[in-house]
C-alpha cells in the first residue's frame, strides 16, 4: 500500500491563492455579516425574536470565502435555508424532544436538499435551530421560515451580489464571472481537450457529490494545458543551484535540486537533491541528459503559495 502524505490525509488546502484574495473575502465576511445584523431589525416586524439564525455565519464563509463553487450559488443558498427551515419547523412540531428532534431535522434536511439539487451545508444549521434553540423559536412555528431564515438569506445573497460585483474573476453568481473562456489562447483558436459533455459523463460517473461545476473544470483542464505545453528542457539549461520538477501527478510529483555536476560530454553526471514529493531529502545521481529528460520545467519555492514555475506570472 502506498504511503499517503499526512498534508492530504488531513486535507490541508494544497491550491494556494492570492492575499488579495484572501483579503477580499475577509472583507467580503465582514460586511455580509453587518448587513444582516444591521438591516434585519428594520426590515423585521415589530417584536420578531430571533432576529440572525447563526447558520449565516457559514453562508457567509461560501458566497464570500468561495463564490463560485456549486454549494456557494443562488438556488443552493436560498433552497437550501428554506427547505432546511421547513424540516426543522416541521419535525419541531411532530417531534417534542430535541434529542430525537435535532438529528431528525438535520438528517431529512440533507436528504431533502439532495433531491431538491440545493445542497448548502448551512442549510443542516438552520434546520437544527429550528428545533433545539429553546420553546420560543418553536412557537413561531412557520414564521420562523420567513424571519429570521429568508429575510437572513436574502441580505447575504444582495450582500454577495454587490460585495464580489467589483472584482470580475470572482462576480456573483458564478454565471457573472468574466474569464477568458477555454479554447482561445489570444487570437489563436485551440480544441479543448475534453467537450462539455465529456465532463459532464465523468462526473455522474463519480456517483457522489463534487462541489466544482462542468464549466470550472472545463476551464481548469484549459488552464492546464496551457501550463503544460513548452519545450523540454535541454541539458544545457540543467545548471547548478537550480530545482527542477517533473510535472507529474500525485505520488509521482517530484522536485529536485541540482547539487553539483562533474564529468565531460556524454559522461556529466548531476548530483541532486529530492526537495519535494517521493523520496525527500534523500540524494542521487544521473547523467545531464537523463536529468534534463526527466525535467520539466525550472521551478522556485515562494513560500505559503508553495512551488512556482520560473517565468510564470505570479498571479
Amino acid at each position: 500500500m502506498s504511503r499517503i502524505p499526512f498534508t492530504r490525509l488531513i486535507g490541508l488546502e494544497n491550491v494556494p491563492v492570492r492575499h488579495a484574495e484572501r483579503l477580499i473575502a475577509l472583507m467580503g465576511g465582514v460586511v455580509g455579516i453587518a448587513a444582516v445584523m444591521w438591516i434585519t431589525p428594520w426590515l423585521a416586524p415589530a417584536g420578531a425574536v430571533p432576529l440572525l439564525v447563526a447558520s449565516m455565519g457559514a453562508s457567509a464563509v461560501l458566497v464570500f470565502g468561495v463564490p463560485h463553487v456549486p454549494l456557494a450559488q443562488p438556488w443552493p443558498l436560498l433552497g437550501g435555508h428554506a427547505i432546511s427551515a421547513l424540516v426543522g419547523i416541521t419535525v419541531g412540531q411532530w417531534v417534542a424532544d430535541p434529542l430525537f428532534a435535532g438529528p431528525l431535522a438535520v438528517g431529512l434536511a440533507i436528504g431533502a436538499m439532495h433531491y431538491a439539487r440545493c445542497v448548502h451545508p448551512p442549510g443542516g444549521a438552520t434546520a437544527l435551530s429550528a428545533v433545539a434553540s429553546g420553546p420560543a423559536v418553536v412557537a413561531l412555528g412557520y414564521h420562523y421560515l420567513w424571519v429570521p431564515v429568508m429575510l437572513n438569506a436574502s441580505i447575504i445573497f444582495v450582500a454577495a451580489l454587490l460585495i464580489n460585483a467589483p472584482f470580475a474573476w470572482r462576480r456573483y453568481p458564478a454565471a457573472l464571472t468574466r474569464r477568458e473562456r477555454p479554447g482561445h489562447d489570444g487570437a489563436a483558436k485551440v480544441a479543448p481537450m475534453f467537450s462539455h459533455e465529456d465532463i459532464a459523463y465523468a462526473l455522474r460517473g463519480m456517483d457522489v457529490f463534487v462541489d466544482v461545476g462542468e464549466e470550472e473544470l472545463e476551464y481548469l483542464f484549459e488552464l492546464a494545458r496551457r501550463h503544460a505545453r513548452g519545450a523540454a528542457l535541454k541539458s544545457a539549461q540543467v545548471e547548478v543551484g537550480h530545482i527542477y520538477s517533473n510535472g507529474e501527478f500525485g505520488e509521482r510529483w517530484q522536485v529536485r535540486e541540482v547539487l553539483e555536476i562533474g564529468g565531460d560530454g556524454d559522461q556529466e553526471q548531476v548530483i541532486f537533491k529530492v526537495l519535494g514529493g517521493p523520496e525527500r531529502y534523500t540524494t542521487g545521481v544521473m547523467t545531464r541528459a537523463c536529468f534534463a529528460r526527466w525535467a520539466r520545467h525550472e521551478v522556485i519555492y515562494e513560500g505559503d503559495t508553495g512551488w512556482r514555475k520560473v517565468g510564470e506570472s505570479e498571479e
